[in-house]
């Protein structure tokens, strides 16, 4: 029961999602290039209605999502919360009122079927519930590397190189965020209010504001075409990777092993082929 919870929590977690990047970068890149990496990009974005309601949305699909990290594992939740650019699509395809292509269909097929294939080989949940802080040190230093490189070399760098370098910073920060929800939610579920007394909600805040800030700036350089596909592949598969590594969950193995990276293949396939559809693009 538990898992089911889990998988039905995910899954609406990600049709959230999508209802939220599709408004946030909507009203993003109206915003002033001149305003991107810089505090003031959220001040701007305070007076725009459309935007707060994207906010509002993704705290709701953010909530969710720690629910259903609550009850399943990374390897479990984070695949399916991949699943946000199937939803999305069809949404801006009902408001503009036209037939999804070949193309986004097959891409929308290839995602689920890949996530599908990832989950069926899965083992049976296993793992820790609160990794130490010994097992946290090398994890929270390979991510806050990766943005101090990233972050530096798309400010220098134009147009769509720039959007993929925040976004891929993005995906990173979201990566940790899961794990450290992860984390918090199991704290939660076990010493209640007690959990304040830990640090890890305390650098869920620090690492939500980060990811939502690169988020943000990778929105407002360029198209979702670009940012988003990096966003749900970087973020799934650092999600299972620190989920296998920090909190010690289980991979398949043996011939189940290649069924799940052949279905993760096929998935990144899937994203990749919906990020490039035109709709994504511009305003809702």
């Amino acid at each position: 029961m538990t898992t089911g919870f889990a998988v039905a929590a995910a899954l609406a977690s990600a049709c959230c999602f999508a209802a939220a990047a599709v408004m946030q970068q909507s009203a993003a890149a109206s915003v002033p290039e001149s305003d991107s990496l810089r505090p003031r990009l959220i001040l701007d974005l305070l007076r725009r209605p459309l935007w707060l309601a994207g906010i509002g949305m993704s705290f709701f699909s953010y909530v969710i999502q720690g629910v259903a990290l609550a009850f399943g594992p990374l390897v479990l939740v984070l695949p399916l919360a991949a699943l946000d650019l199937v939803f999305a699509l069809p949404m801006v395809a009902l408001r503009r009122r036209r037939r999804l292509t070949a193309a986004e269909i097959t891409g929308a097929a290839c995602t689920s079927g890949g996530v599908a294939a990832f989950l069926a080989a899965l083992p049976p949940p296993a793992g820790i519930v609160a990794p130490s802080v010994g097992d946290w040190l090398p994890l929270l230093a390979v991510a806050a590397g990766c943005v101090c490189v990233l972050v530096p070399v798309g400010r220098r760098r134009p147009g769509r190189s720039r959007t993929a370098l925040y976004a891929a910073a993005a995906g990173v920060m979201f990566a940790l965020l899961d794990s450290l929800t992860k984390s918090t939610a199991g704290l939660f579920r076990e010493n209640g209010v007690g959990t304040l007394a830990h640090w890890e909600p305390y650098a869920l805040l620090l690492v939500g504001g980060t990811g939502m800030l690169l988020a943000q700036s990778s929105f407002q350089a360029g198209s979702l075409t670009v940012s988003l596909p990096i966003i749900d592949t970087l973020e799934p598969i650092g999600g299972v990777l620190m989920g296998a590594v920090v909190f010690q969950e289980r991979l398949a193995t043996s011939w189940a092993l290649a069924v799940q990276g052949l279905g993760a293949l096929a998935a990144v396939a899937g994203i990749v082929i919906l990020g490039r559809s035109p709709w994504v693009y511009g305003r809702m």
